[in-house]
């Protein structure tokens, strides 16, 4: 029995319209992935320069404030922790003639950090020995409650000590091999720049 011809028409429609159909869906995907490639590559290409842009500045930081930093290298030595009492304690190496840290908003810092052993567990030198890494920007930072306790009044330019009690520092959690559970910390905190 022969199809009657709007049938056939009918078919060849609807065979027309799926075909459109599924060529212009690959179409949308084709253009979705180049589109989404596009966007990959501006945002790589972006952060690529946020970062060159942020090793030019570190490089230039830390071409200003190594001296300055330097004779402190070698400050961190052993400590009876026994004798760290309940709350921070602080010493001024260098009084700061900057903008006054508190609470309110951030700041940057190069820092040496050691345990009662005499260790530096951690510290703005970089690895080379020769130069600074990128100063520790505090905005919307997390720092051990002691940290926050023992810059607070220090103005930018200000180099301090800070001894910190095992319960204002870490407490009983252990977050390196150099830091064990219940272990006071001690800082020089070199405050550069409030924000």
């Amino acid at each position: 029995m022969a199809t009657p011809k709007a049938q056939r028409i009918g078919i060849w429609i609807i065979t027309v319209v799926m075909v459109v159909g599924v060529i212009g869906s690959f179409a949308v995907m084709i253009l979705s992935t180049q589109n989404q490639a596009s966007d990959n590559s501006a945002q790589l290409a972006q952060q690529q320069a946020q970062a060159q842009q942020q090793a030019q500045q570190a490089s230039q930081l830390s071409t200003q404030y190594y001296p300055t930093l330097l004779p402190y290298k070698s400050t961190p030595a052993q400590f009876d922790p026994t004798t760290v009492g309940s709350s921070v304690t602080t010493q001024d190496l260098v009084v700061g003639t900057g903008a006054t840290i508190d609470s309110s908003a951030g700041y940057q810092a190069y820092y040496i950090g050691w345990n009662p052993d005499g260790k530096t567990f951690d510290s703005s030198f970089a690895s080379d020995g020769q130069s600074l890494s990128a100063p520790l920007d505090t905005a919307g930072m997390s720092l051990i409650k002691g940290w926050g306790q023992g810059v607070q009044g220090m103005k930018a330019g200000g180099i301090r000590e800070v001894t910190i009690p095992a319960a204002l520092a870490y407490g009983s959690s252990s977050p390196s091999p150099d830091i064990p559970a219940n272990t006071p910390l001690k800082f020089i905190i070199f405050i550069i720049k409030k924000d």
